[in-house]
């Protein structure tokens, strides 16, 4: 997850990128299934989602997955959220700090917020800005297992000179500020209580963690593990009481039994479906099927520091063995985009001259037997008595990841490279450090899905000093010249120094290959149609939720 600092005038571009690059609604009605404008199944106020995917905490800072910011996102809230536009919304924060208005200093160090009043936390307590210091005390303290502190560590001091004012000092220009700091970035921090949290060492393993207490427009009131969860409408919510009065989140592992649910009527929402479900989906009358786009990335990471793959040749030439648009045909139906890089075409420090999506097996053939693999007659290459294979970490609960191990193993026989197919849960292969496979690198290569935000900002996976545990750095990727690249494009607020910045970014990646870029992903929302209100904006689905009704 990714997504950082934007002025006004970003956020009307990005905007307009997203609008472009989608127009994929696809709206599925059935003549006989509706009465009075409204279906005879759907349950008012009620609403019933459904999720292949399952969190292991609600405690914001301790997030690894996305469908934990997901869910998190009904209970907590940012200061500044992203709508479905590519726009900047206040939400905690009574305006958006901009240089035109001051909110970040002229010198790039200071970046203030003045909170909104009369906000509450769900016991009763008022929100102030003793609460965002505490969180960003609670990120900073070592004694937490926060999965990142990316941006974080560039703050000098946080001061709350009044109840409604906080400014974030920095040690030096961070570009991204705006989009990181409690915000809709690729680690989605929401603010958490001090009156409950303040008297912990640590925010690891607190009653908390299952039970939260937010300021958002849902209460959490029962979570029961590998079944659902339910919250119910905060009716002294500050932007308005809630139009729904329940939500119920069934937690149901297999996409087909999902998709049963939806034709039985028993679910308003598949959220983020995956490829292999969109056939079905839009099969099923009464359904609003949604291609929405955003920034992310499906790749192969590599465990840079585990042989062979800490060769970049070998690398490279897995990425050449792989036709990606043949993968995108017959693993997700052409939902989404073959990649050529980490960042889609639409976002604006894009460079078209980086990575290829094209298949080269003669050149990957090349690069192979140029690192000293050669052939043998079982088609698996060697080098001396080691075989050329490649264990391959996917999600077990994820249709797509199965069959898309299936076909890249296949393709990368044809380079003599041997393929073990590795299986884990969604929620052991994203698990914090000490618990997860990519996180304690527990891998060869994996497949991974990587959601962002607004900003182009993709330091978090690519800086040595992210590199699991203290980040997203989970491929252990260090390379001097990207980080002296990355300092630039953090350290400057002018787009043309950024640009240039991220073009060479893009070049080290290719030249590096610590991922192979499979495709860029559209999120894929089918809703009931009777759900008003939805405008998923590609980072957190739910960011208005306040505001749907049904």
């Amino acid at each position: 997850m990714l997504g950082r600092m934007r002025t006004a005038t970003l956020g009307t571009l990005l905007g307009a990128s997203l609008l472009a690059a989608c127009g994929c609604t696809r709206t599925v009605e059935g003549g006989s299934g509706t009465t009075g404008g409204r279906h005879p199944w759907t349950q008012p106020g009620v609403l019933r989602i459904a999720s292949s995917l399952a969190p292991n905490t609600f405690n914001p800072i301790l997030s690894t997955q996305q469908v934990e910011a997901l869910l998190q996102a009904f209970s907590f809230d940012p200061l500044i959220a992203t709508d479905e536009r590519g726009r900047d919304v206040p939400i905690l924060a009574a305006v958006v700090p901009t240089l035109e208005n001051g909110g970040i200093g002229r010198d790039g160090l200071t970046i203030t917020y003045r909170l909104r009043r009369g906000v509450r936390w769900q016991d009763g307590a008022p929100f102030t800005s003793r609460d965002v210091a505490f969180t960003y005390h609670a990120i900073m303290n070592p004694a937490t297992a926060v999965a990142t502190r990316h941006g974080w560590d560039e703050i000098a001091r946080v001061d709350t000179p009044d109840a409604y004012t906080v400014v974030f000092r920095l040690r030096r220009p961070f570009a991204p500020a705006v989009h990181t700091f409690f915000a809709h970035s690729d680690a989605p921090y929401y603010i958490m209580p001090a009156h409950l949290l303040e008297r912990y060492h640590d925010l690891n393993r607190i009653p908390f963690n299952q039970k939260p207490v937010g300021t958002g427009p849902f209460k959490l009131v029962r979570w029961l593990r590998g079944d659902r969860i339910e919250y119910v409408a905060n009716d002294g919510y500050f932007l308005g009481q809630p139009k729904l009065r329940k939500i119920v989140v069934h937690l149901v592992p297999d996409e087909n039994t999902i998709a049963s649910q939806m034709r039985a009527r028993e679910i308003d929402w598949f959220s983020a479906a995956t490829p292999r479900m969109y056939p079905q989906l839009t099969s099923i009358s009464g359904l609003d099927v949604r291609l929405v786009p955003m920034n992310a990335n499906d790749a192969i990471i590599f465990n840079t520091r585990r042989p062979p793959f800490d060769d970049p040749s070998v690398r490279r030439a897995v990425g050449l063995a792989i036709d990606k648009a043949l993968l995108v045909r017959e693993a997700t139906f052409g939902t989404t985009v073959p990649a050529t890089e980490d960042l889609p075409p639409f976002m604006w420090a894009f460079d078209p001259k980086a990575g290829t999506s094209a298949r080269d097996l003669p050149r990957a053939n090349a690069l192979l037997e140029a690192a000293g693999w050669t052939a043998t007659a079982d088609g698996i290459r060697v080098k001396g008595e080691k075989r050329l294979t490649m264990g391959l970490a996917f999600r077990t609960d994820s249709i797509t990841d199965r069959n898309r191990g299936v076909l890249i193993a296949s393709m990368l026989k044809d380079a003599g490279i041997e393929t073990e197919l590795k299986g884990y849960t969604t929620s052991l292969l994203y698990g914090p450090p000490g618990s997860g496979i990519l996180a304690d690198g527990k891998f060869d290569a994996g497949l991974q899905t990587w959601y962002a935000g607004s900003d182009p900002d993709n330091s978090t996976q690519l800086t040595c000093d992210q590199v699991a545990p203290k980040g997203f750095n989970w491929s252990r990727y260090c390379n001097p010249a990207m980080d002296t690249a990355q300092r630039v494009a953090l350290a400057n607020y002018d787009r043309p120094t950024r640009k240039r910045a991220y073009a060479t970014i893009e070049e080290l990646l290719a030249r590096d290959a610590p991922f192979v870029y499979l495709w860029w992903p559209r999120q894929i929302e089918a809703v009931n149609t009777d759900l008003k209100g939805f405008r998923p904006n590609g980072i957190v689905e739910n960011w208005n939720a306040y505001q749907w009704s049904i």
